[in-house]
């Protein structure tokens, strides 16, 4: 039993102090949802510690100290300090008091807000995503009529410009956006970044529809004055309406000014579009205002110039670090570390988004840290996935599409060799755990939603990190730790595209619980999978998939 701090309760005044902010800490046994066959049937320990070792003490006294201490000075799980400790000389950090993050839950409520966000911005509006829909009149509508109530508003949009411009001349993302800009003028601006892996030969002769293989813009950043959401979701009606993902909701002016400065620096690394009356309906240009050259045509210096800008934005610097941890003020309650992932714009590649989650992961070699993962295309970098097999944890769980909510689900050529492709590796995964006789502790379970292109079907978007520390007794942490943003984990995420996501310790019982809540929320549509399941005949996988994968793998 721990002993009561002396210093604690010494005064009348301090005890007064201690009362008032007492709280009774409540207990309750949550299921996992039905459709699972894995009892995860677990008593969750509801607390403001972050991400501490509870404390036994006995009467309402010891209770006031383990909540007045926890307050004043919060006691860190030791991995936990040193996750913190390992990121703050890697990326810059931000301190949020108690409900600066809001997490929404589901397609309609994500649009809905980002409807109402840019409806209320008074200043400006910076969407950075890997393009909007072609066919998405009503959020342009939504913008336009923004901009005509707002007179101060700007726009600035960020997108990829292969993916913008492949039906071209056909209607496409582009020539959608190029109206605005042809109405607003200098009010509206549109970007669109090309990959400088992709030039020369193999820009002529490989086609649009496997040209994004060889890199994307893929952030998805979605500004709005002083906030912004963080998500893995594009711009598009199935975005909108019946494809899971996820959504954090951030209220502060810092965390929204660092992400716009990010993303002005890929916007001036970008072509410009403006309309014309060409029969592709726009033109893309390379301002003269761009710092460094195309990046088709003189790749060598573009990198050289976008390693430059981008290197002091997204790396750690004496400046940012002051005193310990950042947490001797009791009413800061969460840290975020924004990490990014830009391999192809960087040379040396500083990028920090591998070494963050490679030191995240490190924490699960501690036993009994409970983990969820998941990613809509179960590719997980091979680095992590011997991390996530190397675990021992109390609950080790990932969450998968399964095929039907896959958005490649019986689609024309190549692609379609994917939703397999990502079933054989989730097959290799599981039996992986078996052998290494883990298969009580680390589950892989698969989402499902009905059946893409049916009525009611749903495709799995959802892609992130969750992390709880060990339990206490019979009880079990709810998540201190999450990773949001856009990257999928796998190889192509690290090697080709653009991502940037943040990681979130905090200790606000409310924020664990809303994370919590998030994770039941993506569970309920979840089975477990095992090798039986995999012998199943909509399981099998045919010799051509297998073949496509050894060629593809690292494009997935």
């Amino acid at each position: 039993m721990l002993a009561r701090p002396n210093s604690l309760l010494s005064t009348k005044s301090t005890l007064r102090s201690a009362i008032l902010i007492y709280r009774v800490h409540t207990f309750s046994k949550v299921p996992l949802h039905r459709h699972s066959s894995v009892s995860f049937s677990v008593r969750v320990r509801r607390m403001t510690g972050f991400c501490s070792t509870a404390r036994s003490m006995s009467g309402v006294a010891a209770s006031v100290a383990v909540s007045t201490a926890a307050m004043v000075t919060p006691t860190l799980n030791p991995e936990i300090r040193k996750l913190m400790r390992q990121l703050d000389d890697l990326t810059p950090r931000f301190f949020l008091r108690r409900g600066q993050i809001d997490i929404l839950k589901t397609p309609d409520e994500f649009y809905r807000v980002l409807q109402k966000k840019i409806l209320s911005a008074k200043k400006r509006v910076f969407l950075a995503t890997l393009y909007i829909g072609k066919t998405e009149n009503e959020l342009v509508e939504v913008l336009r009529t923004a901009l005509l109530e707002n007179p101060d508003l700007k726009v600035d949009i960020l997108t990829d410009a292969l993916r913008g411009t492949r039906e071209a001349p056909n209607p496409s993302s582009a020539s959608l956006m190029a109206k605005l800009v042809g109405e607003f003028g200098d009010r509206v601006k549109v970007r669109l970044f090309h990959t400088p892996n992709l030039r020369g030969m193999k820009k002529t002769m490989i086609p649009a529809r496997l040209n994004e293989g060889w890199g994307l813009q893929h952030m998805k950043l979605y500004g709005f004055d002083d906030e912004i959401i963080l998500s893995g979701a594009n711009l598009s009606h199935d975005y909108f309406t019946n494809r899971q993902d996820r959504y954090y909701l951030f209220r502060s002016a810092e965390i929204t000014n660092y992400y716009k400065k990010i993303y002005d620096a890929v916007g001036s690394l970008s072509y410009m579009l403006s309309l014309d009356d060409s029969p592709n309906g726009f033109h893309l240009s390379w301002p003269s205002t761009n710092p460094a050259p195309e990046p088709t045509k003189r790749a060598l210096h573009f990198v050289k110039v976008a390693t430059q800008i981008l290197t002091p934005l997204i790396r750690s610097s004496p400046s940012n670090i002051t005193g310990d941890i950042g947490l001797e003020d009791p009413s800061t309650v969460t840290v975020v570390y924004p990490i990014s992932q830009f391999t192809p714009l960087l040379s040396p590649n500083v990028s920090t988004e591998s070494p963050a989650i490679q030191h995240l992961l490190d924490v699960l070699n501690m036993d009994r840290f409970s983990w969820v993962f998941t990613a809509g295309y179960f590719n997980i970098h091979p680095s992590y996935r011997r991390k996530l097999l190397s675990s021992n944890p109390l609950e080790g769980a990932i969450i998968t599409a399964a095929a039907e909510a896959n958005g490649f689900y019986q689609s024309a050529g190549i692609s379609g060799y994917l939703p397999p492709a990502y079933t054989l590796l989730a097959k290799e995964f599981v039996q992986d755990v078996k052998r290494r006789q883990k298969s009580d502790t680390i589950h892989l379970l698969e989402w499902q939603n009905g059946i893409l292109n049916q009525p009611g079907g749903w495709t799995y978007h959802a892609k992130g990190i969750w992390i709880s520390p060990p339990p206490v007794g019979s009880t079990e942490e709810m998540p201190c730790v999450t990773v949001i943003g856009s990257s999928n984990f796998t190889r192509r995420s690290h090697a080709l595209d653009l991502e940037s996501n943040c990681i979130i310790v905090t200790r606000d019982e409310d924020l664990r619980s809303k994370m919590y809540d998030e994770i039941q929320h993506l569970r309920q549509f979840t089975r477990e999978m095992s090798e039986e399941s995999y012998k199943s005949n909509d399981r099998k996988v045919g010799w051509g998939v297998k073949a496509a994968l050894v060629v593809l793998g690292g494009m997935l």
